[in-house]
């Protein structure tokens, strides 16, 4: 018998638990995160301010900016996922440029999903600060299977 497919209510379904199953994962539940916004292809995760993921009490260590630009940016890979492809997931590539610093500032970074293939999906997010100062800029390459 062959695979039936998914019906559009239950692809929403699993598009929209992804926003509840991020932040709960042992790692991201650690970090705090919190999405402000989850639409298709278009998400913001926030990461309050926390001393312990500085360098020096104030700003953040690099590390902790790449994985909130590959978490967004995986975020919005699976906010417009077609789940009849799959549901294995992995970074393939992440490129980042530091261009700024958050002080003793929330980071809150946008992920746009810009186009999907048949199993990658490319993305480019924006870490900011608090005021919308932009801290770094990420390319993502994402892959669904």
């Amino acid at each position: 018998m062959a695979d039936e497919l998914l019906s559009e209510d239950e692809q929403y379904r699993r598009r929209q638990a992804i926003k509840g199953v991020f932040p709960a994962t042992p790692f991201m539940g650690l970090l705090g995160i919190a999405f402000d916004r989850y639409e298709p292809d278009d998400v913001v995760v926030r990461l309050p301010f926390h001393e312990q993921l500085t360098n020096d009490g104030e700003v953040y260590h690099g590390g902790v900016i790449a994985t909130m630009l590959d978490t967004a940016g995986a975020a919005a890979a699976w906010s417009n996922h077609d789940f009849d492809k799959g549901s294995r997931a992995s970074t393939v590539a992440l490129s980042v440029q530091y261009v700024g610093a958050a002080r003793r500032s929330d980071l809150v970074c946008h992920g746009r999903a810009i186009r999907r293939g048949r199993e990658l999906i490319f993305c480019e997010v924006t870490a900011a600060d608090d005021d919308g100062k932009v801290v770094a800029h990420a390319l993502q390459t994402y892959r669904i299977v």
